[in-house]
């Protein structure tokens, strides 16, 4: 009875809790008019002694849902699919713009600032850890290497 207790108070003060897994400030990025994609941005905190190895992500927000990661790939950020997202034991990871996230690719209808967005965090074991989230504007705010990647210029 009391560890039930202390999961329901440790979740009313933290966030969401699961088994090992704390999903702290979660949020989703509004989507930019005419783009297909957006991104979730949260804080994981592993409570348990082992590490979570989080291998995927589901959701009907969007056709498909990815763990990512920003790579310098010879002085380009770009974004990349992941395999996993480890949070080692006793520790935690964030996940936000420019770093690790959730990928929402082919969106089935825009986001925008106000909403909620569900999405589900499954981890090596098959555990699955639902998440809610609100829809908030964001601001990128990356350096990103002006030669390269662009076919052409850009007027504003």
């Amino acid at each position: 009875m009391k560890k039930t207790l202390g999961a329901i108070v440790l979740s009313a003060m933290s966030g969401s809790v699961f088994a090992e897994l704390i999903v702290e400030n979660a949020h989703i990025r509004e989507s930019i008019p005419g783009a297909p994609n957006s991104a979730a941005f949260m804080i994981l905190k592993n409570t348990s002694a082992q590490d979570v190895v989080l291998t995927s992500a589901t959701s009907e927000l969007a056709r498909a849902t990815e763990l990512h990661n920003h790579i310098n790939d010879n002085g380009v950020m770009r974004m990349r699919e992941v395999s996993e997202i480890v949070v080692p034991a006793g520790q935690s990871v964030q996940l936000k713009p420019g770093g690790m996230h959730v990928m929402f690719m082919g969106l089935a209808t825009p986001l925008k600032q106000g909403e909620q967005g569900s999405f589900t965090l499954v981890d090596q074991s098959g555990q699955k850890y639902p998440v809610q989230a609100p829809v908030k504007k964001i601001k990128m705010q990356m350096k990103h290497d002006h030669q390269g990647d662009h076919k052409g210029e850009h007027k504003h």
